[in-house]
């Protein structure tokens, strides 16, 4: 195998974030600008020789050239085996489980999760450690500091792989095994679930279901779970063919992105269930018969009732929520007596907990949720998981909402995003919120009283490690919140997420549209941050 040594020069803009590199696709595609992220990657680790590297990502746009590149670079770099998806394609939770299950040394998934594909659209790529987790900030760090200085990278001159046919290649020390991308996922998911008792409640048409892949990866691993072994009608899988521009969609599991979901699921003729993923498969949003579930609800739902679920029947250890994420199941925690957990916004916060025992099950306001079974937040878990108490329970999404919320009251939830603002614009909206923080505390705005307001700073209970930054918050003696935070998931200006919530223990109040009972609390945050006044908009990009 003749190996190459490149010379190449750094790029300045190569700092991951919470879920990796994302670009636009035509920076990616500059001359070693990929090349150069890995070769840091691989820099950045304690060995390549003899390690085994998980290979895959969402199907979009240079998924396949990427793939490539970064087999050419694995062979060079001393890597011994390479596990990809056929066809290039691997969910993100399904790759972090082929992590875990062949105990592979990490795994390179190529992803921008929710964001557009195209040629002119998004790209992404991060690196999972060996849990199947998304890798600690210790190590992307490190990663960007080798961006910085980079030199060299090393390429392997073999020819391209056939990614489409599942088997073994091999070139002299290097093997190339390709798997099905969706088998080990279904087995892991059958261990978890009472697939019997769903099978049977398909069958019957007791449960009717809609689910919208969004014309991305989560299409052919719902076709097999949900209509091969499941039972379900074939047409209760839309847009089930991964493209890569995800066929115009944008594919963000929520109102405004899953319209065609959205507009079934509130229709005269609406089936029991509905629920959209997003572009790599780990988010999830749940509907049913013209009802939306807010992440955070869902959330509390699942742990209140985890105990009718077969792999959860013995108990939850304890919970987890990301800040933003509404104090719902802090509820749930309080009256079972177990733990709950608030971390910032980002996966890899989960991981620690879950490698030690300390929860079982975690979610963030953004469409995700997860448990101990993998180190991402899993799309078709959660769909699995609410399908299964609808076939337990014999109660209708709405019934199973409405009986929460009797018993632990109701936390009213929305999140306000203004996208692609400008970052010097974002970064003085935040500057001129850090600076009302010490006279916060004993106002008054109407009936809420301001009893703390703050930068949430987040200390690792299992590594010791220290997250400064993660957001403002603004809570109220009553315990309503405003949480003001810029996400990192964007590849163009910066994304203001603004969080409102109000908790409500009336039930003759439960069923208030949220944006109308929130309304003081929406006013109030503009007031603080200004974000209409400098930017110029006069709502947000997108409400959920």
């Amino acid at each position: 195998m003749q190996i190459e040594t490149i010379t190449t020069k750094p790029y300045q803009d190569q700092n991951p974030g919470t879920s990796g590199l994302r670009k636009k696709v035509k920076v990616f595609q500059q001359t070693g600008y990929l090349e150069n992220f890995v070769q840091s990657i691989f820099d950045s680790l304690e060995e390549t020789q003899g390690k085994v590297l998980v290979l895959g990502g969402d199907g979009r746009y240079f998924n396949r050239v990427a793939i490539q590149i970064i087999i050419k670079m694995a062979a060079a770099n001393g890597f011994e085996e390479l596990i990809i998806g056929q066809g290039g394609l691997l969910s993100t939770p399904a790759a972090s489980h082929i992590i875990r299950k062949y105990q592979a040394d990490g795994g390179l998934i190529l992803s921008a999760s929710h964001n557009p594909g195209g040629p002119d659209e998004d790209f992404g790529i991060k690196y999972n450690v060996n849990n199947g987790g998304p890798a600690p900030e210790k190590f992307t760090q490190a990663v960007f500091q080798r961006s910085q200085v980079i030199d060299q990278y090393k390429t392997a001159d073999i020819p391209d792989i056939d990614l489409d046919n599942i088997g073994i290649a091999q070139f002299e020390a290097l093997k190339v095994t390709i798997i099905d991308p969706v088998t080990d996922y279904a087995e892991l998911l059958e261990t978890i679930f009472d697939f019997k008792v769903l099978k049977q409640s398909i069958s019957s048409g007791y449960i009717t279901l809609l689910f919208d892949a969004m014309s991305a990866i989560t299409g052919p691993y719902a076709k097999r779970i949900l209509v091969d072994i499941l039972g379900a009608p074939a047409d209760s899988v839309i847009n089930a063919e991964p493209l890569e521009d995800f066929g115009g969609h944008h594919p963000d599991p929520n109102l405004a992105h899953a319209h065609e979901l959205a507009e079934r699921m509130f229709s005269d003729n609406a089936p029991v269930f509905g629920a959209a993923s997003d572009g790599d498969g780990d988010r999830n949003m749940i509907t049913g018969s013209n009802i939306f579930v807010t992440p955070s609800d869902s959330l509390a739902i699942m742990a209140a009732n985890a105990h009718l679920i077969p792999a959860y029947k013995a108990g939850l250890s304890g919970v987890a929520r990301s800040m933003p994420t509404s104090q719902a199941v802090d509820r749930v925690a309080a009256s079972y007596k177990i733990p709950c957990y608030e971390t910032p916004t980002g996966w890899k916060f989960f991981g620690n907990l879950l490698d030690a025992g300390k929860i079982t099950l975690c979610g963030e306001e953004s469409f995700g949720t997860g448990s101990t079974h993998v180190r991402e937040k899993d799309g078709l878990w959660a769909v699995l998981f609410w399908l299964n108490l609808i076939a337990v329970k014999r109660q209708t999404v709405a019934d199973i909402v409405q009986e929460h919320w009797q018993k632990f009251g109701r936390d009213i939830y929305c999140r306000h995003d203004y996208e692609a603002i400008e970052t010097p614009i974002a970064n003085g909206i935040v500057d001129h919120l850090r600076a009302q923080l010490p006279t916060l505390p004993g106002q008054v705005f109407g009936e809420y009283l301001v009893s703390y307001a703050d930068e949430f700073c987040y200390e690792d209970s299992i590594d010791g490690s220290i997250s400064k930054n993660q957001g403002i918050r603004v809570g109220f003696e009553n315990g309503s919140r405003i949480v003001f935070r810029l996400s990192g998931t964007g590849t163009v200006g910066a994304t203001l997420r603004i969080y409102i919530e109000r908790f409500e223990a009336d039930p003759e109040k439960h069923n208030q549209e949220a944006q109308t009972a929130l309304a003081f609390l929406i006013e109030l945050a503009e007031q603080l941050c200004e974000v209409k006044q400098r930017t110029g908009r006069s709502e947000p990009n997108v409400i959920t």
